[in-house]
């Protein structure tokens, strides 16, 4: 038997409760000073893995630390850790609990049982760190939103339509706008939609500074081969934003095969058979909404961009044969099959069958 040993660490706001696989117990401050504690200790004994739950960010700093210290951690599904203490009739709870439990879940996994839990490792503080730019951006996009249907639904109010906010001259055609009855429009009215142009514009410029650095993050050195999301962004039909999202968000990672990819981004199916009954419940929708959202929108792109692809042929073959129906059903399927196409073009090149690429800029 190894003398290797494994820590479960059940993490809360204020404190980490660690419970190793000797049935050692002990707790740490969730603060600089108790990681710091913690690592020193952990350094001290002879390790096999590390073991937390994803808790909404409370991890993240102990994971950083952990793994800066060299120390193998991984983070498990929270809800896999539960379903395994009830398979045991162990329904109490408690934090200590709660750690020899999340030893217990990887015990299992290591004596190969793979359907215990799935554990992901933790990306590198400048792994998240590259996360933000897309991140960020989507946000800074949705706030453009709301400021365009704000200004709009103020001037609905008034009979006023058709001003579009995100237009050049925004300021100058809005000192010319009526009312539906021919009035210039209300003083206190007309300054609230100056405050929110004034809004929007800085918001403007705040997505363009945003784009400049993801385009930089693409942008290989000079010399260099071209990263994998400037890879992706050779396809017709993928642009910088799509790329920098499939790299940020999911293909930077090493699977171990294709159902590791489509399980990752919540695209795997989830079929229900008994007996006689046999039928698609959909896709699990368990892995990152972010990638499963941006695949789902490409995969409508690359039916458009990309007509002569085996991909799309396969998709409008499989809408035919049922008749014109189940589109939207039949898209999520090519979603799935087009992520793992492109998992490969990226990790192994095997560019996909029949894919058209972009034209090269011209050189003068």
């Amino acid at each position: 038997m190894s003398d290797l040993m494994n820590v479960g660490i059940d993490v809360s706001k204020d404190t980490l409760d660690v419970c190793t696989s000797a049935n050692e117990v002990f707790t740490c401050a969730n603060d600089p000073e108790g990681i710091e504690s913690l690592v020193k200790r952990l350094k001290a004994l002879p390790i096999e893995r590390v073991v937390l739950e994803a808790t909404g960010g409370f991890e993240a700093a102990v994971v950083a630390g952990l793994a800066a210290a060299a120390l193998p951690v991984i983070v498990v599904n929270p809800r896999q850790v539960r379903a395994f203490a009830k398979a045991s009739a162990r329904l109490a709870k408690t934090d200590r609990i709660d750690g020899e439990t999340l030893v217990r879940t990887l015990m299992a996994f290591k004596r190969g049982e793979p359907r215990v839990c799935s554990m992901a490792r933790a990306p590198t503080p400048q792994e998240e760190d590259r996360r933000r730019v897309c991140r960020e951006r989507r946000t800074l996009v949705g706030e453009r939103v709301q400021h365009v249907n704000r200004i709009k639904g103020l001037l609905f109010a008034q009979g006023v339509f058709g001003y579009e906010p995100l237009r050049k001259g925004r300021r100058d055609r809005l000192e010319d706008l009526r009312t539906g009855d021919g009035r210039p429009l209300p003083v206190h009215l007309k300054a609230q939609i100056i405050r929110e142009l004034d809004r929007l514009e800085v918001l403007l410029g705040q997505l363009k500074t945003v784009e400049a650095e993801r385009n930089a993050l693409l942008k290989p050195a000079t010399g260099e081969v071209a990263s994998p999301a400037a890879m992706l962004a050779q396809l017709k039909g993928i642009g910088p934003e799509t790329a920098a999202v499939l790299w940020s968000e999911g293909l930077f990672r090493q699977f171990d095969n294709r159902r590791h990819v489509a399980a990752y981004a919540g695209l795997a199916p989830t079929p229900w058979q008994s007996g006689s009954i046999d039928h698609e419940q959909g896709v699990s929708k368990a892995g990152n909404p972010r990638l499963r959202t941006t695949m789902v929108e490409l995969a409508w792109l690359w039916l458009k961009n990309q007509p002569t692809s085996a991909l799309s042929l396969w998709f409008h073959e499989r809408v035919r044969r049922l008749g014109g129906r189940m589109r939207k059903t039949t898209i999520v399927a090519l979603a799935r099959k087009l992520l793992i196409a492109l998992w490969r073009y990226t990790t192994a090149g095997v560019v996909i069958e029949g894919a058209v690429m972009k034209a090269a800029p011209a050189t003068i």
